[in-house]
Order: structure tokens, then C-alpha cells, then sequence
């Protein structure tokens, strides 16, 4: 039996993604479980701290708590209008049959249907993102209410709640454009993208692991997923 390169795809672009969720679904697991071994829970340990500081003051600075969110919400904003406009240009050049990728010099698969998995694919993960995305906005947005409420009693989880769903929409958001940039490899071959899925789960692992002590703003304890802090003032 003669192995051919189109067989590539078969084996090395399925086993890049299984390599690529699996090791989400074990940082996922880490998250649940230690929190506080991931970024995640140490960026959420800081919020959460930020969030009590702000709302349990008497004259809380609301205009400095607006422009926090309104920095989050328009870095959110900007790559959803990033995700958009891509999805825009892979659904022309779907439209436009384009042959560059179907060269011989690409070392895999380059029949029409084999292109047509490579756009769609792409295309799912960069509306994956632009959903995230509009949701990490939305989540801010709603903060910004809560906060700036003219003398209200609202309970800092409620904000608490906002900041960190905004926070887990923005990181899977760029989980998914991760995951598409793997995918755009595909299009020069399958090697590229299994290389590529292997390479960005070693760098993720480095900048998802903390190792740091967590910055002890007051007495802290474990609710759920996040890390909830009672600030003394």
C-alpha cells in the first residue's frame, strides 16, 4: 500500500486539535479544581479584590471604576470588529473559489472539499471568538451600571459576577483565535498545523501556569470557580 501526502490530513489535522482540546479540557479541570495554579484565578484573585475596594467605599471613585471597564470593553470590542472583518474575507474568498492554496507546493490534501473544510473551520472559530467576545462587551457594559447606580446598596457580587463573566468570555474568545491560527496554518499543509498545535500548547502551558503567591489584599476564600476576597478598609 502507497502512502499518499492527501493522507496527511486524515491523521496529522484531527490529531492537532485532539492535542489542542485536550489540553484545554485539563486547564479547564486545573480551574475548577486550583484555581489559584492558573492565571486565571490569579488575575480573578485581583479583580475580585478591585471590585470590593471599589464598591464597599463609602465615596467610591466611579468615574476611575467607569474608566477601568470602558478599557476592557473597548479592547473586546476591537477584536470582535477584528473577528468580523475576517469572517467577512474568508466568506468572499469562499465566494471567489480561489486557487492559491491549491498549489502542488502545498504538501497535503488540496481538493476542492478538503479547501472547504479549511474555510469553514476557520470561519466557525473566528465567530466562535466574535460571539465571546460581544458577550465579554455586554458583561463589562452591565458592570459599568451596577457601579455607577446613584446611591444605590447593590451587593459587590453582583459586579463581581459581571467582571468575571466578561473576564472568562474574553479568554475563551482568544482561546478560539488561537485555535484559528492553527487552522490558517492548515491552508500551507497539514505538518504546519499539527507543528503549530504542539508549539502553541507548550507556550500556552508556560503562560497559563502561576506559580506565584497570590497578592493577599485581605483575607480571602474559595467561592465556586473565583477566588472572593473581603477587603478590610
Amino acid at each position: 500500500m502507497v502512502f499518499q501526502k492527501e493522507q496527511l490530513d486524515i491523521y496529522l489535522v484531527p490529531s492537532g486539535l485532539l492535542i489542542m482540546f485536550a489540553y484545554h479540557f485539563f486547564l479547564l479541570q486545573r480551574y475548577i479544581k486550583n484555581p489559584h495554579t492558573t492565571v486565571f484565578g490569579f488575575e480573578n484573585n485581583d479583580k475580585i479584590a478591585w471590585v470590593q475596594k471599589i464598591m464597599q467605599t463609602e465615596n467610591r471613585d466611579v468615574q476611575t471604576a467607569l474608566d477601568v471597564l470602558s478599557s476592557n470593553n473597548s479592547g473586546a470590542t476591537f477584536l470582535a470588529t477584528v473577528c468580523l472583518t475576517m469572517s467577512s474575507l474568508i466568506g468572499a474568498w469562499m465566494a471567489n473559489s480561489s486557487t492559491i492554496f491549491m498549489s502542488e507546493l502545498i504538501y497535503g490534501d488540496t481538493s476542492p472539499a478538503t479547501m472547504s473544510i479549511k474555510y469553514i473551520s476557520l470561519l466557525v472559530f473566528f465567530l466562535v471568538a466574535f460571539s465571546c467576545f460581544v458577550q465579554s462587551s455586554r458583561c463589562f457594559i452591565h458592570a459599568n451600571y451596577l457601579i455607577s447606580i446613584p446611591n444605590s446598596e447593590v451587593p459587590s457580587s453582583y459586579v463581581e459576577l459581571a467582571v468575571i463573566r466578561g473576564s472568562d468570555f474574553w479568554s475563551i474568545g482568544l482561546r478560539a483565535l488561537y485555535f484559528a491560527i492553527t487552522l490558517l496554518l492548515w491552508f500551507f499543509g497539514p505538518i504546519p498545523m499539527f507543528v503549530a498545535s504542539i508549539g502553541m500548547v507548550f507556550l500556552l502551558n508556560y503562560l497559563d501556569t502561576n506559580k506565584s503567591p497570590l497578592l493577599q489584599h485581605s483575607s480571602c476564600k474559595h467561592r465556586g470557580k473565583a477566588v472572593t476576597c473581603q477587603v478590610n478598609l
